[in-house]
């Protein structure tokens, strides 16, 4: 799949826009409630957080690589991404955010058709930014909505 100066920059755009959802989300939310957990296998704000750093580390680029299909939920059992608390781990998260954006915005037009192989499939640089942020975006969304039920005030 070639790449669209217009993909480009939404893919930019929108693994830009992560860390600031997220900051905004926290903000003002008790560390308790990032943490807590409805049940015992929901994930709180914080596993959900640790998820995407999992994923960020498993779905980084190199150039032409084919990477195992390891995925990002059996990737964190080698971390101790859950036990970090949620604003250290969100910091660690925002300064990786930024060196995978400073890293992407250097690449040329053409870079971004470059191809990796993932798990047997192929993907571009393009496809793969996109990848990250709609699944990304899903958990803000879940984030979002967990920290709105939790933080509400009850009735």
């Amino acid at each position: 799949m070639k790449a669209t100066q217009k993909e480009t920059d939404k893919a930019l755009s929108l693994l830009a826009e992560t860390s600031l959802r997220i900051a905004n989300t926290m903000k003002g939310v008790d560390d308790a409630l990032l943490q807590a957990k409805d049940h015992k296998k929901s994930w709180s704000a914080n596993d959900i957080l640790a998820h995407l750093r999992s994923c960020v580390d498993v779905w980084g680029a190199e150039d032409n690589p084919t990477l195992p299909d390891v995925h990002p939920r059996q990737w964190i059992m080698g971390t101790d991404y859950p036990a970090v608390p949620f604003r250290e781990s969100f910091q660690a998260f925002a300064d990786q955010r930024e060196k995978l954006l400073i890293t992407l915005r250097k690449l040329s037009f053409d870079d971004w058709s470059r191809g990796a192989t993932i798990g047997g499939r192929k993907y571009t640089v393009c496809s793969q930014a996109r990848r990250m942020a709609k699944h990304e975006n899903e958990h803000c969304e879940q984030i979002e909505e967990l920290l709105k039920l939790k933080n509400a005030p009850a009735a």
